[in-house]
């Protein structure tokens, strides 16, 4: 177990105990990972998503068994609340298998990043599948494990391999459609764990 969630841990079981303090450490640990989770995906109406998921996990802290990470359980509320977001946009059910962001709310533009490379992967990731988005954007944003995104979206660890492999084929596709030139898709691709962590450190620069 990494020294991170060893902290966590000791700051939850604080927090149980009546320490609203060791809670409020937690939030202020998380807030950035949890308002990345969103700015891709809802634009604006990322704060106060960001505020129902914080709200969330304050009222069923009690019913956190402690299966996995404490960073799992807050990315399992933020893709509950995703979900009810775009259901309730909808007004129906909402297929996240084959709807993209960009299908559901064109207007959702996301980060603001200078590089050409940025803005392509940003463009092709809302595109995509949006269950495809989530699991590529918690792998190389927040650099969580197989068995985390399992955890954070309730589903097999086998699932999560498939979906990664299935998400990038698609951004894959996608970059090379939308790009300009064969050789901007090709240095994009290639580049995309470079040009993830640029987007990740632009996010934490400009949240709200």
């Amino acid at each position: 177990m990494s020294t991170e969630s060893d902290e966590d841990e000791v700051l939850l079981a604080a927090w149980r105990r009546g320490e609203r303090a060791a809670g409020q450490q937690l939030f202020e640990r998380y807030y950035e990972a949890v308002a990345r989770f969103f700015v891709n995906k809802v634009g604006e109406a990322g704060t106060e998503l960001i505020q129902r998921t914080f709200l969330a996990c304050v009222e069923g802290i009690t019913r956190f068994r402690g299966d996995g990470s404490f960073r799992s359980y807050l990315f399992a509320i933020a893709y509950r609340q995703l979900c009810l977001h775009y259901k309730t946009r909808a007004q129906a059910p909402v297929d996240l298998a084959s709807e993209s962001v960009a299908g559901l709310d064109p207007s959702v533009a996301g980060i603001l990043v200078e590089r050409e490379e940025q803005r392509l992967l940003l463009a092709g990731l809302r595109s995509i599948a949006l269950e495809l988005q989530v699991v590529l954007e918690l792998h190389y944003w927040e650099q969580c494990t197989v068995a985390e995104i399992a955890a954070a979206l309730d589903i097999p660890q086998g699932t999560v391999k498939s979906r990664l492999r299935r998400g990038r084929e698609q951004l894959r596709e996608v970059i090379e459609r939308l790009a300009a030139t064969p050789e901007l898709a090709l240095s994009t691709f290639r580049g995309l764990e470079s040009w993830a962590e640029g987007v990740r450190v632009r996010a934490e620069r400009d949240r709200p």
